[in-house]
Parts: structure tokens; C-alpha cells; sequence
């Protein structure tokens, strides 16, 4: 037999991957699917569950066509996070899986703060209370649809959704769980004290365990479905955010990790348990310490609502548009001639949490034109993460040394330059912009026995370094300046958001 391999399964919002993986990191072969997603009413965000199975045992057949199964060793998965299913006592959906993007949970947050307050429910769960976190979507199920919650054995990730379907436990990851909202941060446990006011308690959730651990082995039915070999073992990953983080190695203090995908998520590793609205607490991905991350709803998602809606150009059909766009704002100094933007398209979560704020672009003028925007869409986004950076900072007493870029967006140089430039820190690119599934699979790696631990893994199989960006002194002397603009915009604008809000909530009057 040649070499052995794992597989990563990467389960995000729009698509799955599975990507087999060796002994140094390398990717041998990959798998495709897209993923579907409902826009019921305005605000609402769902998926059929079961087009996550579809799509995964599908990307993992393309996986299969290519390579023996025999030489896979054991795989593992990285999901797209806060997303839940509610499942009957046969691992069957009630519903339609709820969304991370989903905001009908506005009114739940405000009950639970009401009846727990902010710093409590930021302490357990690492994480301040926002609409994102599944624990708001199962108050709203218990307020909305009773019934549904009434005949819920488990409320499950995706992750724990697909290991149950790999190999009938019911069993997710630490790194998993605690994205929901529903976990105890510091004592490594489902919260009871939020989850009995919802008529809800542990043994509603599948049973978490330490990322790298053997969850279950693969039935012949999954087998037969996927086209690995029965008895394949099945390891416990982590959230796609966490994932990323191991996958280009921040497993200690000094280096963090920006993924321009979809959403722009940062992150930075921490020894010690710390909570702050400046970022999101979660559990790392090795097993040991935590991810204080910075969360932005747009990142190439920005990029592409540029480029069809403000620019009327289409992406697919001609995607040298992107590069024409990028000559353009690179042709431009620091600040875009004085045109200054908030990302905000899709709220603010970190540091504001304010699902009210919105994108607003300040300084516009005559002389602006499409480069201006596009090059003010990058700058936005990498002051913001800039500003997450230096408030994470300060709490670690620990300097970030460097940033490595991944993602979609990573491929940009201008972009990873203006993030070198806004940090002040040196921007390293990755070799491989799928670090989740690379992730997932250095968690299949310690699985499978191949590594004696995470850290060893991780420095054997994380991404290589293509690219070093240095920061110019002079550039972030001027980002620096733009920074503090930026950093007084919310302020100014949080009563408009909140009045902008309500006055679009009474409707339009014909």
C-alpha cells in the first residue's frame, strides 16, 4: 500500500469540502459539493440537514474515486459553527437546520440578558450574548415552536450531526460544542445553569469530547455511502474557525491567523480562560487553551456584493474583474483619498454587538470611483481586525509577532499588504488557503495515531509559508492615523443605527 492519509472534511455555509491529506500537510486530493441554503423570511437562515450528509458522503466519494479507501486512516471534520439541527430520538431532523447568519433571535437574546445579565452569560459561555450562538435559537424555538422543542432527543452541530451519521454515536468535539453558546467554558461542560430556564439540559446534546479523540468507526451502512472501508475512525475536529487557526499553526502565543473568507474571523491564541466583548472566547482546536477571536460577518463576501450589486459586474462569468479591481485601489494611497468605510453590511459582532449597525462609507465625494470603494472595502475590514488585534494584545501581555492570511481573500497581495500595513505587523501567506480541512485533518492525524500529540502534528503538517508581507513604516504610520478616525466612527453613529432600526421596523407607508 503507498503512503497512508487522512481526510479533512470542511462543512461550511456554501459548501463542503473533503480534502485527503499526508504525513507533511500536503493535499493529495479534493472533493467538492455545494450546499444549499433557504432565505424564508427576512433575517432567517436555513439548511436541510440532510443535504450536510448528501454533500459530505458525496465529497467524499469524489475523494475515494481518486485513492484506495485502504489508505485512508481516519478522518475527521471542521463545520461551520452556532449552526444546529434538532433531531428525534432516530437522529431524524425535526425542522430545518438554524443558521449562524440567522437573526429571528434578537427578542431571546434581550430575555436571556434580562433573566442572566451580559457578563454572566459572556463568563460561562465565553462569548457576549448576540443572535449567532445556538442557545438564543432554542429559546426561540421554545417560544415559537413548542411542540418542535418538546420532541427534541438532541440539539446538535454539524459536526455531531455527521459523526452520528458516520457511525451512529452520538458524539461531537469540545471545539464544536462550545460555539453553540451552550457550554461551559471554564469547567469543559454543557451550561446548566442556561439551558434549565429553557426546559433543556445536558443529556439533550451529544456527548463532547477532546478534539483528536476517536469518536466512533465507521458503520458498513456509511461505508457503502461514502466508499471508505467500514471501521474507518471517525475523530473528533472542531469548529471551522478553530480549525483554520490549527491548520496554519497558532497553537501558542505570538502568532495569529486572518481568514478572509466569507466572514473575516482572526484569531490568537491564549493559555488562560479570558472574556471580554473585545472577542469571542473558544476552545482551540489542539485541546489545550483557547482562541480569543475577532468575528466580521463580511469579508469576501463584500467583495462580491462590490462587484455584482455596486458594480453591476459579473464575477463568475468574467473573474478577471477582481483583478482589474485590485490594479485599480492599489493604483490609490493609504485612506482612498479620504473615503473611510465601515464593513457592517451584516452587523457588527466584535467588539460592538450591534446587529443594528450597518456599512457607511464617510468622505465620499466626486472624485471617488470604483477603485476608491474596492480599496475602502479592504481598508475597512483589516482596520477593524487591526483594532480586534490591539485589544487582545493588551489583555495577553503577549505581542502578536505576526499574522498569517488564509482564506479566499489571502490570494489579494494588496490586501494582505493593507492588513500587514493596519497591524503593523509582517503578514505571512499561507500554501494552503483550505487550512479548516487542513485542520480537520491534523485532529484525524493524532486520531489516527500518527503524531503523539497536537503540537507535534501541527508542526509537521501545518500549512508552509509561501510569502512574507512586511509592513511598510511610513504606510502604517498613515494607517495608524486612519485608525483613529475609524476607531471614533460607532460611537458617532450607534443612536442613528438604533433610530435607523426602528424606523424601518414600522414598514413603508404608501
Amino acid at each position: 500500500m503507498t503512503e497512508p492519509l487522512v481526510i479533512g472534511i470542511d462543512s461550511s455555509t456554501t459548501a463542503t469540502k473533503a480534502i485527503a491529506w499526508d504525513r507533511s500537510g500536503r493535499a493529495v486530493v479534493e472533493g467538492r459539493a455545494r450546499l444549499a441554503m433557504a432565505n424564508p423570511r427576512p433575517g432567517w437562515f436555513e439548511q436541510d440537514p440532510e443535504d450536510w450528509w448528501k454533500a459530505a458522503a458525496e465529497t467524499i466519494r469524489q475523494v475515494t474515486a481518486s485513492v484506495a479507501p485502504e489508505r485512508i486512516e481516519a478522518l475527521a471534520i471542521a463545520n461551520q459553527r452556532e449552526t444546529f439541527a434538532v433531531l428525534d430520538r432516530h437522529g431524524q431532523a425535526l425542522r430545518p437546520g438554524i443558521l449562524w447568519l440567522d437573526e429571528r433571535s434578537g427578542d431571546d437574546v434581550r430575555l436571556l440578558v434580562e433573566r442572566h445579565g451580559v457578563e454572566r452569560i459572556r463568563q460561562i459561555t465565553g462569548k457576549t450574548p448576540d443572535p449567532t450562538p445556538a442557545l438564543y435559537g432554542l429559546s426561540w424555538l421554545g417560544r415559537n415552536e413548542p411542540e418542535t422543542l418538546a420532541a427534541t432527543a438532541h440539539a446538535v452541530d454539524v459536526h455531531g450531526f455527521l459523526v452520528h451519521r458516520l457511525t451512529g454515536e452520538r458524539a461531537t468535539s469540545w471545539a464544536c460544542a462550545d460555539p453553540l453558546g451552550v457550554w461551559n467554558m471554564a469547567e469543559r461542560r454543557y451550561a446548566e445553569e442556561l439551558l434549565a430556564p429553557l426546559g433543556l439540559g445536558p443529556d439533550r446534546f451529544f456527548a463532547a469530547r477532546q478534539p483528536g479523540t476517536v469518536l466512533g468507526r465507521l458503520t458498513a451502512e456509511a461505508a457503502a455511502a461514502t466508499g471508505l472501508r467500514p471501521g474507518t475512525p471517525v475523530v473528533a475536529g472542531a469548529g471551522d474557525g478553530q480549525a483554520g487557526g490549527l491548520g496554519c499553526g497558532v497553537i501558542a502565543t505570538g502568532r495569529a491567523y486572518c481568514n478572509l473568507g466569507t466572514a473575516t474571523v482572526s484569531g490568537v491564541w491564549a493559555g488562560r480562560y479570558m472574556v471580554d466583548a473585545g472577542w469571542r472566547t473558544m476552545n482551540s482546536a489542539s485541546g489545550e487553551g483557547f482562541i480569543n477571536e475577532l468575528c466580521l460577518r463580511t469579508g469576501t463576501f463584500l467583495t462580491d456584493w462590490f462587484v455584482s450589486s455596486l458594480f453591476g459586474l459579473d464575477g463568475v462569468a468574467d473573474p478577471e474583474a477582481y483583478r482589474r479591481l485590485e490594479a485599480e485601489a492599489a493604483a490609490l494611497p493609504v485612506g482612498s483619498d479620504g473615503l473611510l468605510l465601515t464593513p457592517w453590511w451584516l452587523g457588527s459582532m466584535t467588539p460592538y454587538w450591534d446587529n443594528d449597525a450597518r456599512g457607511v462609507m464617510v468622505g465620499l465625494s466626486a472624485e471617488h470611483g470604483r477603485g476608491h470603494f474596492y480599496r475602502a472595502k479592504m481598508e475597512g475590514i483589516a482596520l477593524e481586525q487591526a483594532l480586534g488585534f490591539g485589544k487582545i494584545e493588551a489583555a495577553l501581555g503577549t505581542p502578536i509577532t505576526e499574522i498569517v492570511a488564509i482564506g479566499g481573500g489571502s490570494r489579494s497581495d494588496l490586501w494582505c499588504q493593507i492588513l500587514a500595513e493596519t497591524a503593523g505587523r509582517p503578514v505571512l501567506r499561507s500554501s494552503t488557503v483550505e487550512a479548516s480541512s487542513l485542520g480537520a485533518g491534523i485532529c484525524a492525524a493524532v486520531g489516527a495515531g500518527w503524531f503523539a500529540d497536537m503540537n507535534e502534528a501541527a508542526a509537521a503538517m501545518a500549512g508552509r509559508i509561501e510569502r512574507r508581507i512586511e509592513p511598510d513604516p511610513e504606510r502604517h504610520g498613515r494607517y495608524r492615523e486612519l485608525l483613529a478616525l475609524f476607531e471614533r466612527l460607532y460611537p458617532q453613529l450607534r443612536s442613528i443605527y438604533a433610530d435607523l432600526a426602528a424606523f424601518k421596523q414600522k414598514g413603508v407607508r404608501r
